[in-house]
């Protein structure tokens, strides 16, 4: 495929036709003014070293120079071919929960936008992965199926907000069988399924789910996002805290004991998330230990520039007209190009 870096430059192209006017209307007024000083024919005999097919010669030279230049200046390209590569890597799928809970400010500055700076500082330590990303709370969804486009994963990041499930609650169990079904068909490959959740309104099978992945070689991990104590939830307006029927202000508390049956029924970690880095190291090195296998990707190649052929074929007839002289050079005097012709 063919481009321009730098289309914008090709508008000096409507330069072009002006010059071409200007030359044209310079050769009409050089031939009346030849006239008014007699007949045109004697006048050549009288100057037999001018030469009117150089003057032109040089004004198409510089003229194709220009041409080439401004070519240049927009830097022609070619690229965009598709192959396919084989990197060394694993798969990873993260299910972030992001049910009301999640809003809780126990973890600074809250739970979900916690998790959200660990995913974050995941994705760049990745280099030759695929990563997919998964959101549950009463019900689960793929954000982002598996892929190794990691600008896209930390796009979607971004728009995760509690509002994208209407269902609320922590339904695990089917965060994990949407991610066992997330994989590539490879087998020979480390395989990771990370749960962040705080473990609240737990709708059970979760363990069963893990232990399932687990057998198909999937680990389980599972980061506990909050804190035993709890915390309230931040309600719609500032300062103001959700409430139950009876009006009595929600506090939500990280069910660890739950996160650790699950991560060990899946054959992972459980990794406690607090208002540290911890937890991000330990996870990195969790994933360390997994196996890496070729994994085998479409990419797009780089575009190319090709602004150096035309920048050297412009230098070279930029040369060229300077070489070339108004005046018939004698030792030239017998080639055809050079001899004489009406003016």
């Amino acid at each position: 495929m063919f481009r321009f870096e730098n289309p914008t430059y090709l508008f000096l192209l409507i330069v072009l036709p002006v010059l071409i006017a200007l030359f044209i209307g310079s050769n009409l007024r050089r031939k009346r003014n030849l006239k008014t000083y007699g007949d045109p024919d004697l006048l050549k005999n009288m100057m037999p070293e001018v030469s009117s097919l150089r003057y032109k010669l040089k004004f198409w030279l510089t003229f194709a120079a220009l041409f080439f230049l401004i070519l240049v200046a927009a830097r022609p390209q070619f690229g965009t071919k598709m192959e396919t590569i084989k990197r060394q890597g694993i798969e990873t799928v993260i299910a972030l929960d992001i049910s009301n809970s999640m809003l809780a400010q126990d973890v600074a500055p809250s739970r979900l936008e916690k998790s959200k700076k660990i995913i974050a500082k995941l994705v760049d330590e990745m280099q030759d992965d695929k990563i997919g990303l998964i959101v549950f709370a009463g019900e689960a969804f793929i954000q982002l199926p598996i892929t190794s486009d990691f600008i896209s994963a930390k796009m979607f990041l971004e728009t995760i907000e509690p509002n994208l499930i209407t269902t609320q609650g922590t339904d695990i169990r089917a965060a994990i069988n949407m991610a066992t079904r997330s994989f590539t068909p490879r087998e020979d490959v480390g395989r990771a399924i990370i749960i962040i959740t705080d473990g609240e309104n737990h709708e059970g099978g979760a363990e069963e789910a893990a232990k399932a992945a687990a057998e198909k070689g999937m680990m389980v991990y599972v980061l506990g996002v909050g804190s035993p104590e709890g915390a309230p939830i931040p309600g719609d307006k500032a300062n103001e805290y959700r409430k139950d029927k009876e009006g009595n202000v929600i506090v939500t508390r990280l069910n660890e004991q739950m996160c650790q049956e699950i991560a060990k029924a899946g054959g992972g970690a459980y990794i406690r998330v607090d208002n540290t880095n911890a937890a991000q190291k330990l996870l990195q090195k969790e994933i360390d230990k997994l196996a890496k296998a070729d994994l085998e990707t479409t990419v797009y190649s780089d575009f190319d520039e090709q602004f150096q052929v035309l920048a050297w074929i412009a230098l070279v007839l930029l040369a060229l007209e300077m070489l070339i002289l108004l005046k018939k050079n004698p030792l030239f005097k017998n080639i055809k190009l050079f001899r004489d012709e009406k003016a």
